[in-house]
C-alpha cells in the first residue's frame, strides 16, 4: 500500500502568490512554495479570493483545453507514424525500400562473381589467351560491381537505421509534449481546487463570525491515534472491503466523547471526474454493532467516551458500485475529542492512504498493514506550522486553519493525477467539517 501527505499548502499560496500557481505551464511544477511562504501573509479579503478563483477557472480551464487539442494531435501524430502517412514515416519507408533494392543489387552482384569464376574455370585446356583474358576480366568486373553493391547495401542500411531511430523519437516526443499538458492540467486544476476551497472557507468563517469563535480553544492532543489496517492497496469495482480503524487514547486525561473521522477520495483515470458517487462507507462499534452508512460530516461517534490509556475498534466497510470507473483514490482518517467541561482537541495529524480503483473482475490487492506517514492538519487544534511541497515547514499567513503539506512518497500521477486536487479539497472540507461538529459537541 502506497501512502502520501496532503499537498494542501497550496490552499495558502493560491491565495497569496496567484501569479505563481496560476501558470499553466511545466515550470509549475518546480515551484517551491516555501520559498514563496517565508513571510507571515496578511489574511485576504473575500473580494481576493473571490479574483484568485476566477483566475484558478480560467487558467484550469486554459490547461484543459490544451489537454485535449494535444490529446488530438498526439494521437493523429502517433497514427500516422503508424500507417505510414507521417513524413517521417514516408521517410522510413523509402529507405527501406532503398535498402531492399541495395540488397537485391548485392545479391545479383555476388551471383555474378560466382559465375564469372565458375566460367574461369570451366574454360578448357584449349582456350586461348584472348578467351582467358576475356574471362578473367568478366571476372573482375564482376567483383568491382559486388563491391560497389555491398557499400550502396550498407549505406541503405543505415539509412533505415536513422529513419527508423527518427521515427521512435517522434513518437517519444508526442508522448512527452503530452504529459506536459496533462501535468500543467494537474496543476491547473489543484491549484484552481485550493482556490476554491479557499473561498468556500472564508465565506463559511464570515457566516459563522470571528474566527474561532466557537471550538478555538481546542488544543492538539498527539496522543489521539487512530491506526487502520486491512485497508488493501487495490480495490475492485462491484466489491466490499472490510477494514478496521483502532483509536487510542494514549493520553494521560479522560475524554468523554471521541469522533473519529474517516473519508473516502476518487477520482477516474484522468483525474479529472471525481467518482466517490460511486462509494458508500459503513461503520460498526462495539456499542453500535449494526452497519451504518457514514453521515455526510464522514464523523464516526459510536466510539464513545476513552479513559486514559484505552482503545476502541471501529469496523469499516467500503463497498464499490459494479460501475466504479478504474482509477486513483485516497481514504484519511483522524480523530478528535469533546469534553463536557469544555474542553476540546484532536489528534494534530491526518492520516493518508493511497490506492487504486480497478475496474470489476480485476484481481484485488493486498492487505498489507503499513505505518501511515502523518500530517498537521487543519481546524481547531491551535497553530500548527505548516509544511511546503519540498518537507519544509513553512508558515501559510492563515493561523494554522489550513492543512500542512509534505513530500509524497508515491510515484503514481493524484499522480491520482488531479490527486493533489482531490485532497485539497477533501482537506478544505474536513476543516469545515471539525469546526461544525466542535460547535455542536
Amino acid at each position: 500500500m502506497k501512502i502520501r501527505r496532503v499537498l494542501a499548502t497550496a490552499v495558502a499560496l493560491a491565495v497569496t502568490t496567484p501569479a505563481a500557481l496560476l501558470s499553466v505551464s511545466p515550470a509549475y511544477a518546480d515551484a517551491k512554495p516555501a520559498a514563496q511562504t517565508q513571510e507571515k501573509q496578511s489574511k485576504p479579503t473575500i473580494e481576493e479570493l473571490e479574483e484568485a478563483a476566477a483566475e484558478a477557472q480560467k487558467a484550469y480551464d486554459k490547461a484543459a483545453q490544451a489537454k485535449a487539442d494535444g490529446i488530438i494531435e498526439t494521437r493523429k501524430t502517433l497514427d500516422e507514424l503508424s500507417n505510414g502517412t507521417h513524413p517521417l514515416a514516408v521517410a522510413l519507408a523509402t529507405a527501406e525500400q532503398t535498402a531492399k533494392d541495395a540488397a537485391a543489387a548485392k545479391a545479383t552482384a555476388d551471383q555474378a562473381v560466382t559465375d564469372a569464376k565458375a566460367a574461369l574455370e570451366a574454360l578448357p585446356a584449349t582456350a586461348t589467351e584472348e578467351e582467358k583474358t576475356a574471362a578473367k576480366t568478366a571476372l573482375a568486373e564482376a567483383e568491382a560491381t559486388a563491391v560497389t553493391a555491398a557499400t550502396a547495401q550498407t549505406a541503405a542500411d543505415t539509412a533505415v537505421t536513422e529513419a527508423n531511430k527518427k521515427v521512435q523519437d517522434a513518437r517519444v516526443a508526442a508522448v512527452n509534449a503530452q504529459s506536459v499538458l496533462d501535468k500543467a492540467a494537474e496543476d491547473a486544476l489543484a491549484v484552481k481546487v485550493a482556490a476554491d476551497a479557499a473561498l468556500a472557507k472564508a465565506i463559511k468563517e464570515a457566516e459563522e463570525g470571528e474566527e474561532g469563535e466557537e471550538g478555538g480553544d481546542c488544543e492538539p492532543e498527539l496522543d489521539l491515534t487512530s491506526k487502520v489496517t486491512g485497508l488493501p492497496d487495490k480495490l475492485v469495482a462491484g466489491t466490499s472491503t472490510d477494514f478496521s480503524l483502532r483509536v487510542t487514547n494514549g493520553s494521560d486525561r479522560h475524554m468523554d466523547k471521541v469522533l473519529t473521522f474517516v473519508s473516502v477520495h476518487a477520482t477516474d483515470t484522468s483525474g479529472l471526474k471525481d467518482t466517490e458517487k460511486f462509494f458508500r462507507l459503513q461503520w460498526s462499534t462495539k456499542s453500535a454493532p449494526k452497519w451504518q452508512n457514514a453521515d455526510a460530516d464522514d464523523y464516526i461517534d459510536g466510539v464513545g467516551a476513552l479513559k486514559p490509556g484505552a482503545h476502541a475498534d471501529v469496523k469499516l466497510r467500503l463497498t464499490l458500485d459494479k460501475a466504479t470507473p478504474a482509477g486513483n483514490g485516497v481514504a484519511f482518517f483522524a480523530a478528535d475529542f469533546f469534553n463536557e467541561d469544555g474542553s476540546c482537541g484532536g489528534a494534530p495529524d491526518l492520516d493518508m492512504y493511497e490506492f487504486d480503483v480497478k475496474a470489476a473482475g480485476s484481481k484485488p490487492g493486498k492487505t498489507e498493514d503499513v505505518k501511515p506517514s502523518t500530517t498537521p492538519r487543519p481546524g481547531n487544534t491551535g497553530t500548527t506550522p505548516q509544511g511546503s511541497a519540498s518537507g519544509t515547514p513553512a508558515s501559510t499567513g492563515t493561523n494554522g486553519s489550513l492543512a500542512a503539506t509534505g513530500s509524497s512518497s508515491a510515484t503514481t500521477p493524484i499522480a491520482l493525477a488531479g490527486g493533489a486536487a482531490v485532497l485539497l479539497g477533501a482537506a478544505a472540507v474536513f476543516v469545515a467539517r471539525r469546526r461544525k461538529t466542535g460547535s455542536d459537541a
